[in-house]
């Protein structure tokens, strides 16, 4: 199978387990569901065209493959990195400001899922078929490359991070792989090779999470899905299980239920960026809270591997303030 990522460029997939996978309904599915959360509002609250923007967690999934694969990775991490999404639902991060066992600070409703969705998928059917365990697979403690705890990087962090960017024209393919060069493994983890990457990777994931990952913009995407979701669910013009479809599909329910029930056009109305808003910490109807992201590079320096918030004191200070969730007063006119 040749595969075009937008990211890395031409590659040819080979491993039987991997091309399964890739063609199994819980990875297919992933096509539908947008990787920022509802890309028709974020793209026209960012003032671009959504067809200029669009990605989802497919591409996303098949990304952080090709790069755990591109830095020498087991096989096994190769897996665990394609499959790390399928328990994402319908609009992404927004299904934490929807159901209750979701977190607006954290929004960590997917891993809360994860291994029980897998579990009672296709999928490990498909790897015991190949001879992998399904249960290793599961653990990300197995898995460093992949998965780490903010603010370290991992393949993960670092795919949705470039893909952001390049889609949001913050940085070029030309940029995306003076990273790739300067990135190494060293004691399961990535490490910059000096502190000039490190710093200048620091600084666009900083301003990434600043405007796209924590901003008010995403703040408010956020909030009028998860609203919107909310009262679908109460009202039941949607099933619980209609969350692990796709976006098209829960969009076409509520937009059929939103003719009749004249709270739902509102909120649907907002879902759509038809409702005036701002932030106004003296006036509001809501306070949101977003998850806040920042790294704190590794670099080897000499023969020593150091995190840059050692070596560079604003950047400490800047880590300790980044890692707080963001909160805005949101305020519909």
């Amino acid at each position: 199978m040749i595969y075009r990522d937008r990211i890395y460029g031409k590659i040819e997939i080979k491993e039987p387990v991997i091309l399964e996978l890739i063609k199994s309904p819980s990875l297919q599915r992933l096509k539908g569901i947008d990787q920022a959360g509802y890309l028709p509002l974020q793209s026209k609250l960012l003032g671009f065209r959504y067809s200029e923007v669009e990605h989802n967690r497919f591409e996303h999934s098949l990304g952080v493959f090709i790069l755990l694969k591109k830095f020498g990775a087991s096989l096994k991490e190769q897996i665990a990195g394609l499959i790390h999404d399928v328990s994402h639902s319908v609009f992404s991060h927004c299904i934490d400001y929807a159901l209750k066992e979701g977190s607006e600070k954290n929004h960590t409703y997917q891993d809360r899922i994860f291994e029980d969705f897998v579990k009672n998928s296709e999928i490990p059917k498909i790897l015991s078929k190949f001879g992998f365990d399904a249960n290793y697979i599961l653990e990300k403690h197995n898995f460093p490359l992949l998965e780490k705890e903010l603010p370290d990087l991992c393949a993960d962090r670092i795919d949705y991070s470039f893909r952001t960017a390049v889609i949001y024209r913050e940085a070029n393919l030309k940029t995306i792989n003076y990273f790739l060069n300067y990135f190494l493994i060293k004691k399961n983890s990535w490490v910059f090779k000096n502190l000039k990457s490190a710093k200048k990777f620091a600084s666009l994931f900083f301003k990434m999470n600043k405007i796209y990952y924590s901003g008010f913009l995403s703040a408010v995407m956020f909030k009028t899905v998860g609203d919107t979701l909310k009262f679908a669910l109460q009202k039941r013009y949607i099933k619980k299980e209609d969350l692990f479809t796709t976006d098209e599909k829960v969009i076409n329910k509520i937009k059929k239920k939103s003719k009749e029930d004249k709270k739902l056009n509102l909120l649907f109305r907002r879902m759509q960026g038809k409702v005036k808003f701002e932030n106004n910490p003296r006036n509001y109807d809501t306070l949101v809270f977003c998850k806040s992201r920042i790294v704190d590079p590794l670099i080897k320096i000499n023969s020593q591997i150091k995190r840059l918030s050692k070596i560079d004191k604003i950047w400490a200070k800047i880590v300790t303030r980044e890692f707080k969730p963001k909160g805005y007063f949101l305020k519909f006119k």
